[in-house]
Formats: structure tokens, C-alpha cells, sequence
């Protein structure tokens, strides 16, 4: 597309509000970007391990998204700040996967002096993975 094919922008102190059609099309595009990235995170796994986050909290989540997205025609501010309380509760959900996780991980290898030198290699290796999930973030 060339300039001469660009839509100009509206005049200068003009009202511009965004259809419902304008946010669908829109959406579309912005939703499959986050809907590839939380695909993505909860696709990542270590050797066999849960995704990132669970599959039902992932769909959940998305389907808040789509809510909020769709909201903001009509209340744009209400919707910008759900979408913050959404961020949250995806961050803390998240926080709490990975704490269960590295309870789960330390309960492997924390049994005293009674641990072989192979389930400490096996547990160094649940580690690295599960370091390798939380620089994927």
C-alpha cells in the first residue's frame, strides 16, 4: 500500500470512536496474538511437566480477555481496567504454578543424606527445565 492508498485521519478536533465493527476486525488480529502467546506458554512444558499454566485457567483467561476487548466499545475505561485485574490474576495464577512446582521439585531431592547421586543428576535436570519455563516468561 502507497500513501495515496492510506485512509486519511479524521479533522482535527473531530470525535473518532471506534465501531463495533472497527474492535471485531481489529480484534481479531490483537486476539490471535494473545491467544498464539498463551497457546504458546501453556504449550511449553518440561520433560512431561503441567503447562505454564493450566489448560482450564488458560481458557478462562482468554475468555475474559475476549469479554474485556469486546467491553471497551462501550466502556473503554472500565474495560482498561479489568483488563489490569485480569494481568494480575494471570500473574498471580502464574506465581502460584510455579511455587507448587518448586515445592514439588524440592520434595524430589530433600529426603537428608539418603538421596543417590542419580535422583540428585535427575532433580538438576527437573530444574533446568523448570528454569528454562521461568526465563520463557
Amino acid at each position: 500500500m502507497d500513501e495515496t492508498e492510506r485512509p486519511s485521519p479524521p479533522p482535527a478536533g473531530s470525535e473518532s470512536r471506534l465501531s463495533t465493527a472497527d474492535i471485531a476486525t481489529s480484534g481479531a488480529t490483537s486476539t490471535a496474538g494473545v491467544e498464539q502467546g498463551a497457546a504458546g506458554a501453556a504449550r511449553m512444558q518440561d520433560d512431561g511437566g503441567a503447562p505454564l499454566i493450566p489448560q482450564g485457567d488458560a481458557e478462562n483467561f482468554r475468555g475474559r480477555w475476549m469479554e474485556i476487548q469486546t467491553a471497551f466499545v462501550d466502556e473503554p475505561r472500565k474495560a482498561v481496567e479489568k483488563a489490569d485485574g485480569l494481568v494480575a490474576d494471570s500473574i498471580k495464577r502464574l506465581a502460584e504454578v510455579f511455587a507448587d512446582e518448586r515445592a514439588r521439585l524440592e520434595g524430589q531431592w530433600d529426603r537428608g543424606d539418603d538421596v543417590s547421586t542419580e535422583d540428585l543428576r535427575q532433580a538438576l535436570r527437573r530444574y533446568r527445565a523448570f528454569f528454562s519455563r521461568l526465563l520463557s516468561v
